[in-house]
């Protein structure tokens, strides 16, 4: 196995090797219309150690982790987990990101996570749309789903908050 992929593998905790690439995670991925390559396709990549042209491509920030890849794959491999290892691999070699919003997207996401040991919509949203300064787009969406109660204004609490603070040290 390449050592790209031993890595990833490593990462992810999938099994790239029991890849025999019959497309079925592409064929059920709702947001492949976005890749520049499917989803069967960066496991390929992977598997032949085309590090650069993955850590650099806009497909890695695209997917959303929905496990449809997952629960279709005949070998149990889930393309979340390898997205968001390749995501980590980019990040931590100083990648350019070709999808700056989604970037920021991800950033106030996983802040929110760590913060309040679950996602808090309110300051979460408040955090990417200062980062991307894009106020006024979703604005009407936002105030509807605030008046319905379906954004919290304060964050609940949680139990084990420790174990999620464990969780994003081992990441770093």
């Amino acid at each position: 196995m390449h050592p790209f992929a031993t890595e990833v593998q490593e990462l992810s905790g999938q099994n790239l090797s029991r890849c025999y690439q019959c497309k079925k995670c592409t064929a059920g991925c709702p947001t492949v219309s976005w890749y520049e390559w499917p989803n069967h396709g960066v496991v390929r990549m992977i598997q032949r150690g085309m590090r650069d042209a993955l850590l650099g491509s806009k497909t890695i920030w695209m997917c959303v982790g929905c496990d449809t890849c997952g629960t279709r794959c005949p070998n149990g491999i889930y393309l979340g987990p390898i997205m968001d290892a390749l995501r980590s691999l980019a990040r931590r070699e100083g990648r350019r990101v070709p999808e700056p919003a989604v970037l920021a997207f991800h950033e106030a996401f996983l802040a929110s996570a760590r913060r309040f040991g679950r996602v808090h919509e309110a300051t979460m949203l408040a955090a990417y749309k200062l980062k991307t300064r894009d106020f006024l787009t979703d604005l009407g969406v936002g105030l509807k789903l605030f008046a319905k109660g379906k954004i919290p204004v304060l964050p609940k609490g949680i139990q084990g908050k420790a174990e999620i603070e464990k969780i994003f040290r081992l990441g770093s």
